[in-house]
């Protein structure tokens, strides 16, 4: 038997061969992003994907004719990925049909161009129900269309899209008499502070349609490049998140609800480069509704939003209602509003006697829009819309809002410049108007009751 020994130098050699030929994976590393804002703004870590191990979704049997397959395929593939400590689940050009995808840790779900994931519209497939929330009010509803709970470094990239099927979401957009039941039921338990794990709101025809992407208390989260079609409800929704960064995104969906990215309860968030054409607000901040918030305690804060687009939506920038855990350092900057965008505010904070929290250090400068329905800013305090008479007041605690500044905005024909209208017991303190151009006004320039400190520049 022959032996074949080899000097050092050579095994050295075959090594570095061997590792020469093998695809570069590892872990998932990190970036920082370091932002500027009127506030203390930390950096924001985001995933760097760069050196993970590649998974095409096809590879795992994934068939464009094949929902049930696709589905595994995708469900399959993210768990590979999380457990190499760091993945890329590539989706091919072509239309791949899914059902509701459940983000692992650690993964990017990159869609090529001339991808589109497109996900079913039967309510089933959103099933069994999640710890998620509506409007503020935590329960377990109907999965959203894609959902990450309690992940770290996650991604959605790519230039491919990511649309939803409306057959049926779009006949539950009215609120018939068994959906506002079911809203006055979950008002009530958390209200009373019945357990989450007790909220079941999949029953008896509630039908709350789910969100589209809901990050839910996630750290280092990252969507470039990606377009979105259609939505059930909110689009993008981080929830109880910090470090996300939303970056050239467009958002195509003009359903009841549709609001662009509500970040709600997040902390540390920048959204860039975006394109918004939807159907309510484009960019929404939340902070949670009453008893919900005031048990999580966790406010919106450090958010930065510049250089987007918008199409069409109700404000460019909306606060509230849902603001009980407060709002805080926010930055608007460089941002357009398309001529012919059916607006009504470029900025509205709204709240009211049930809400509490707070709004503060909120900056908006050098917006660009054409004609708004009714003005730059409104504040209104008393906004119950219809939960005024269907459901009581179990503790009143008023809004304290705060330093709001606009500089450099050029805006067409409008109603007026500013309308305020606070409780008595809690005045807006501290507006400032810098340089805010207008066309024609139809209207007195500032409507306000309980005002202190405004200054117009």
């Amino acid at each position: 038997m022959r032996s074949f020994l080899y000097p050092v130098s050579s095994l050295l050699t075959l090594a570095l061969l061997l590792w020469s030929c093998t695809p570069a994976s590892g872990p998932v590393a990190h970036q920082s992003i370091e932002v500027e804002a009127p506030f203390d703004m930390p950096a924001i870590t985001v995933p760097d994907f760069s050196n993970c191990v590649r998974l095409n979704i096809v590879d795992f049997g994934a068939d464009p004719d094949d929902l049930e397959a696709t589905s595994a395929a995708l469900a399959a593939a993210f768990e590979e990925a999380s457990a190499a400590g760091g993945g890329i689940v590539l989706v091919p050009p072509g239309t791949w049909p899914s059902k509701a995808l459940h983000f692992k840790s650690h993964v990017n779900l990159h869609l090529e161009e001339g991808a589109v994931l497109e996900f079913s519209g039967n309510p089933e497939h959103y099933l069994p129900a999640v710890r998620t929330s509506w409007e503020g009010m935590e329960c377990y509803n109907y999965s959203p269309l894609i959902y990450a709970y309690e992940c770290e470094n996650v991604a959605i990239t790519g230039a491919g899209k990511l649309r939803a099927k409306m057959e049926t979401w779009r006949r539950w957009f009215p609120r018939p008499e068994a959906h506002m039941e079911g809203l006055k039921q979950l008002y009530h338990m958390a209200a009373q502070g019945v357990p989450v794990e007790e909220r079941q709101m999949v029953h008896d025809d509630i039908n709350m349609r789910p969100h589209f992407i809901q990050f839910n208390r996630c750290q280092n989260v990252l969507m470039e490049g990606v377009s979105i079609e259609n939505s059930p409800f909110w689009v993008i929704h981080p929830y109880l998140c910090s470090d996300v960064v939303v970056r050239g995104v467009q958002v195509n969906a003009h359903g009841h609800n549709n609001d662009g990215v509500d970040p709600e309860m997040t902390q540390n968030m920048l959204v860039e480069d975006c394109v918004f054409d939807q159907g309510d607000d484009a960019i929404a901040l939340k902070s949670g509704r009453n008893q919900d918030a005031w048990r999580l305690n966790t406010p919106t804060r450090n958010l930065v939003v510049r250089n987007c687009r918008v199409k069409n939506g109700h404000q460019l920038l909306a606060i509230g209602s849902e603001l009980s855990g407060g709002v805080e350092n926010v930055l608007l900057d460089n941002c357009v509003v398309e001529e012919g965008a059916k607006m009504f505010h470029l900025v509205f904070i709204k709240t009211n006697e049930r809400r509490g929290g707070f709004v503060r250090n909120i900056y908006v400068q050098n917006i660009k829009a054409g004609n708004i329905r009714d003005g730059v800013l409104g504040i209104e305090t008393d906004v119950l819309y219809q939960w005024r008479n269907l459901v009581p007041t179990y503790e009143r605690r008023l809004t304290s809002i705060s330093d709001i500044t606009l500089k450099n905005v050029e805006i067409g024909d409008v109603k007026f410049v500013s309308q305020i209208l606070a409780d008595p017991e809690a005045p807006v303190k501290n507006i400032v108007l810098d340089q805010v151009r207008y066309g024609v006004l139809s209207q007195e320039p500032h409507i306000h009751e309980h005002v202190e400190g405004f200054e117009e520049r």
